[in-house]
């Protein structure tokens, strides 16, 4: 018989931003949570660009007052084909204000995101930190059994599984998950510029890749530079002196002289995705359930609406009685995610692939769709709506 200290309506394994924030929503919603993951130093300087839905998240947590004043606003972003090719696309210009927003989203850096997250989790007495790693999940009749590598032992009626690619909760719901590994790098690093930014996100296409530089506080901007494995790791070991003339080059200077700035992350790109997002009383969100290469700032603008859509429903459940990891739930959670995770899957593989293909009668195709984004108003409105908000979720 289970122990009533430690059976739990829901846990949440991994701590990274989606995975803090699933616990919080659930926990406000009225859940008695808890958060299996170790408490670590998050020390790197990577950023993320939170799009409209997820500061409206993060708002509504009471997590964004605590964080807003180190984030940088994106008003306007541009699309900028660098490809050198026979026919190349003219540049298209995204406008907040053409929408009617102050803002499509906010670039912030991780680790101050990630503070004022672990700050709102320790307010609520109803949700509990196992400051600890799962090792063992087992899927039982009535809950999940999740012992971690301390020894510690709970049980939830459902488990959320926010523990990465390698995921240990997928692996228990016996989630079969489809990988194709990308022949890109992703090199991730910030720099200080002499010109303002003006909060204007840049993305250069590349026959490699995009090179992206999103505003930070500041003249200083995140860099999100995707190469060839080989050119990563050379730019990577480059001095900063190198990389900064470098990064400069690949800029077309647009933001004066650059000073690359310490740390730097390699990141190897792929395409993930599971062939179901629940099951069995497991529900997964984060790079549990998809793995996309860095274009249009999707990955955890996508784990946070997993998060949302996971806390309400089995909000919704625990309110009304039932059981929040019963099959009717996750069948609701993973209806509600999957046009939204295909839809985007596909749509950036369709991009990232448009770039790497040399194939010439494909490059007017490309130009011309492009112009079209560009010149029609309507046309472009519609996409820069749909690429902070799905349609289905208005």
């Amino acid at each position: 018989m289970t122990d009533a200290s430690t059976l739990f309506d829901a846990a949440i394994i991994g701590g990274g931003p989606a995975g803090l924030a699933a616990a919080i929503a659930l926990a406000q919603a009225g859940a008695r949570t808890a958060l299996v993951a170790r408490r670590l130093p998050y020390a790197d300087n990577r950023t993320t660009a939170l799009l409209g839905a997820s500061v409206e998240l993060l708002e509504s947590l009471d997590v964004w007052p605590r964080c807003k004043d180190k984030a940088a606003a994106l008003e306007v972003m541009r699309l900028v084909d660098d490809t050198g090719r026979l026919f190349r696309a003219p540049e298209v210009r995204f406008a907040c204000h053409e929408i009617g927003l102050e803002a499509f989203g906010y670039n912030i850096d991780n680790r101050s995101l990630m503070l004022a997250l672990e700050a709102r989790a320790a307010d609520f007495a109803n949700l509990v930190r196992f400051d600890d790693e799962a090792e063992n999940v087992v899927v039982e009749a009535d809950d999940v059994a999740i012992r971690t590598a301390s020894g510690q032992f709970l049980t939830a009626r459902l488990v959320v599984g926010a523990d990465g690619r390698h995921s240990l909760c997928r692996e228990a719901a016996g989630i079969a998950v489809t990988r194709r590994e990308l022949t890109q790098t992703a090199l991730t690093f910030n720099v200080s510029h002499a010109r303002p930014h003006r909060n204007v996100s840049t993305e250069f296409h590349t026959p490699h890749g995009p090179c992206v530089f999103v505003p930070l506080p500041g003249n200083r901007s995140s860099v999100v530079w995707v190469s060839a494995p080989a050119e990563a790791e050379r730019l990577r070991g480059s001095s900063d002196e190198e990389l900064s003339a470098a990064i400069e080059k690949q800029s077309h200077s647009i933001l004066g002289r650059m000073t690359v700035e310490p740390g730097r992350n390699l990141f190897p790109l792929a395409i993930e995705r599971p062939a179901s997002f629940a099951r069995d009383r497991i529900a997964l969100v984060g790079e549990a359930a998809h793995v996309v290469p860095p274009i249009g700032a999707q990955g955890l603008n996508l784990g946070l609406r997993d998060a949302a859509d996971i806390a309400r429903l089995a909000g919704e459940a625990i309110a009304s009685g039932e059981d929040p990891g019963a099959s009717e739930v996750l069948n609701r959670y993973d209806r509600a995610r999957r046009p939204d995770i295909l839809s985007r899957t596909f749509v950036i593989d369709i991009a990232n692939r448009s770039l790497l293909n040399d194939f010439l009668p494909l490059q007017p195709v490309r130009a011309v769709g492009m112009h079209l984004l560009g010149a029609i108003g309507p046309l472009r409105r519609l996409a820069m709506r749909e690429g902070l908000t799905p349609t289905w979720r208005r």
